[in-house]
């Protein structure tokens, strides 16, 4: 895998051996990026799930401003660490959460935290027919503190398998889709403004 774009282009990414990290096919992050545009460029990036760094590596290499990382297991976390000195990316530019995503969301929220734009390209999930998906994916779609973290104007972009189908619940307007073999890439901008245990909407 290689950052595939700006001041980092091609740098490698490595990954750990075996099937813990399912990194973006370059094919697919280019899809997403030309999507993108210019929008990335002075952003602030909230990276979900950020495994060993690609996507959010990606997001720094072409102009970014903050990235914000929440990757769970350590051990991604050290080569997502290594990863970002390799590819001459700006470290004060990068926080790296070793948490969980659905500790790390309400806990971004509650602070006041928002970013302009949000990725997340979780673990896929299973095929489900006549039943409401358990996914990562659905679970983050599901997550109310979510569309908090997003500044005014700012944009969610989410990765699943084709294979799952996912419902989108009423604060999220879905506003572009991207498929590429077994993978489907979703933009959502906030719709429907949502209460959360007190909090204002």
């Amino acid at each position: 895998m290689r950052i595939i774009g700006g001041q980092a282009a091609g740098r490698l990414v490595k990954v750990p051996e075996g099937l813990g990290v399912r990194p973006m096919p370059d094919k697919v992050k280019l899809a997403v990026f030309n999507s993108l545009g210019d929008f990335v460029a002075g952003a602030r990036v909230l990276d979900l799930f950020s495994g060993t760094g690609a996507l959010g590596h990606e997001c720094l290499s072409r102009g970014g401003v903050l990235l914000h990382s929440v990757e769970k297991s350590e051990k991604h976390a050290r080569f997502y660490r290594r990863n970002l000195v390799a590819a001459g990316l700006p470290e004060h530019a990068v926080e790296l959460r070793v948490n969980d995503v659905f500790s790390a969301v309400p806990a971004l929220a509650t602070a006041g935290r928002q970013f302009d734009l949000v990725i997340a390209d979780p673990p896929y999930g299973e095929k489900n027919v006549g039943r409401r998906s358990t996914s990562l994916a659905q679970r983050l779609l599901d997550e109310p503190n979510l569309p908090r973290v997003l500044a005014p104007g700012g944009l969610f972009i989410l990765g699943h398998t084709k294979r799952d189908t996912l419902e989108v619940p009423a604060f999220w307007k879905e506003h572009r889709q991207l498929k590429h073999g077994d993978t489907v890439i979703r933009f959502f901008k906030p719709g429907t403004p949502t209460t959360v245990s007190g909090s204002p909407s």
